[in-house]
């Protein structure tokens, strides 16, 4: 067996693999072998197939799979063994040398394309420049969070007073016929109605100023405009039983309660945080503050990886890359791709290429290294921060252990876990390597700024669109006119050739009159001369 490696420029090479009779016979035979006792063919006992006719009818199956292994384990090895560092996955050149004929061939040989990552210098100092930006909770949305635990950790009292529309009502639905209570109708005890949520409003002017005692008659179809979810949960009944109810009911209120928000005292700080936590007001804000911060780190290194590797491409801008075998790389191995839908992607692959080539280049010069401590420490960073996220600010240990095991038990999220990590030690180092300007703004302005930015990058998208759609009607144009200036030219060549057919024609027809003119004289005068001898031998005959 040889391997030779061809590089055809910096980033573009050919892998050849020849194989002999020798490297292969051995492995086909004993894989023969083995099929030969597991085949069952009719006539033969299993395990008693004549070797011949397994070869003959399974012999070139073989012999191509094991051609496969054999050219995967040795280019696979091949890459490793000279640190060959490649883009995408080798592929078959695509030429009639590298076709195989099983019936002739004895030895093979097999030519694969490869893509060389470029070798490229990567330097950063203090004049380039970063921003990195802590984001800080707004003071409005603070608020916002300080009344929704205001609003979920409350408690509803019953209340002797008219019914408001965020009240909640209890009382017996019955129902009715003509009026009056329907015999074996539907009674529903402790129906509970909060009229916020009744869309009809006829019947939410019914409820609210209701007092205890009072009965109201309405529809539940009516009532909840036919969602059925609701008016199940109304008559505590399924969704598939309400179909043929249409009826009024009679609705007796028998008690009224009204959310009562908790008091900003220990039992409350305690509930949201945990016993001893804090002790005060003011100290309850700034912890809430702090915890809500938290979420906001992703947004930070989020920020800074995305400038950096806006300064990174700038820097790779003359990196050159194997784009033709990429091309066709990604139309081999994505099914669902087409190559106008690469052809459109391909600048944002190009560029996040070159970027991850950049992050391999900066892990490998910095030594970084991510070790299983540093993914269970951003697991359990990411877990805390989810049930922030969630309003839960106060998780006991055993669950978030389980939930932090449930996490790292899926291969999806290690690998996101260990991008994150790798991100985040690459944002350490560049922070000693360029000049970074640290910046302090509000979750108001991180919005703001970020929805300017997707608006600019719409815009961006719309303009690359437009001018794709412009060169490709230019295209067309130039196509159209090519192919009306070749259509003119063909014409003109018709009309010339037909001229001259023409005059061909016409030359054929005077040659052929002119000969005809011509015979037509000499058969006169073969037959002037004919009559002039007979009438010689006449008067000759009469002398």
């Amino acid at each position: 067996m040889n391997i030779t490696l061809n590089k055809t420029d910096n980033v573009n090479g050919v892998i050849t693999v020849e194989i002999e009779k020798a490297d292969y016979q051995e492995k086909v035979d004993e894989a023969l072998n083995r099929l030969r006792h597991q085949v069952n063919i009719p006539g033969f006992r299993q395990g008693k197939v004549p070797k011949g006719i397994v070869d003959k009818m399974y012999g070139k199956t073989v012999l191509a799979d094991e051609l496969s292994k054999i050219l995967n384990d040795e280019l696979f090895n091949y890459i490793r063994d000279n640190d060959l560092h490649i883009l995408g996955e080798p592929l078959a050149v695509e030429n009639e040398e590298n076709k195989i004929d099983f019936e002739k061939d004895e030895n093979f040989t097999f030519s694969f394309d490869i893509a060389l990552s470029p070798e490229f210098e990567l330097s950063f100092t203090h004049e380039d420049k970063l921003t990195y930006y802590h984001i800080t909770l707004d003071e409005d949305t603070l608020q916002d969070q300080m009344n929704a635990y205001l609003s979920n950790y409350g408690t509803y009292e019953a209340v002797d007073e008219p019914a408001l529309e965020d009240d909640l009502l209890k009382g017996t639905l019955t129902e009715l016929e003509n009026g009056e209570p329907k015999e074996n109708g539907m009674v529903i005890e402790n129906a509970i109605i909060m009229p916020l949520y009744v869309k009809d409003e006829e019947t939410r002017k019914q409820l609210i100023g209701a007092k205890v005692g009072d009965k109201i008659v309405i529809n539940p179809k009516k009532a909840y405009d036919n969602n059925e979810a609701e008016i199940a949960s109304l008559l505590q009944t399924t969704k598939d039983k309400i179909g043929e109810i249409d009826s009024d009911f009679s609705y007796e209120i028998k008690e009224i309660t009204r959310y009562k928000k908790p008091e900003m005292n220990q039992a409350f700080f305690d509930k949201i945080l945990g016993e001893g936590a804090v002790s005060s007001e003011e100290e309850f804000k700034s912890k809430i503050h702090d915890l809500m911060n938290t979420q906001f780190i992703s947004y930070s290194e989020y920020l800074f990886m995305r400038d950096l590797r806006n300064l990174i491409l700038e820097k790779m801008k003359e990196v050159q890359l194997p784009e033709r075998f990429l091309k066709r790389w990604l139309l081999e191995s994505n099914k669902e791709a087409t190559a106008e839908s690469i052809e459109k992607d391909f600048p944002r692959i190009l560029d996040d290429l070159k970027f991850s080539l950049a992050k391999d280049k900066i892990i490998k010069e910095q030594g970084i290294e991510v070790k299983n401590e540093d993914v269970e420490a951003l697991a359990n960073e990411t877990a805390k921060i989810q049930f922030i996220r969630y309003g839960i600010l106060n998780v006991q240990d055993e669950f978030l252990g389980d939930y932090i095991k449930n996490m790292l038990s899926d291969e999806k999220t290690i690998n996101e876990l260990y991008q994150q990590t790798v991100n985040r030690k690459i944002i350490e180092e560049m922070k000693q390597a360029v000049d970074v300007e640290e910046k302090e703004i509000t979750s108001k302005e991180l919005s703001d700024m970020l929805e300017k930015e997707g608006e600019k990058e719409k815009k961006a998208e719309k303009e690359t669109e437009i001018k794709a759609e412009t060169s490709e009607t230019e295209t067309k144009t130039e196509t159209e006119t090519e192919t009306e200036t070749e259509t003119e030219t063909e014409t003109e060549t018709e009309t010339e050739t037909s001229e001259k057919e023409t005059e061909n024609l016409k030359s054929k027809e005077a040659k052929e009159a002119k000969e005809a003119k011509e015979e037509k004289e000499e058969k006169e005068e073969k037959e002037e001369k004919a009559e002039k001898e007979e009438q010689e031998n006449t008067d000759k005959n009469q002398k």
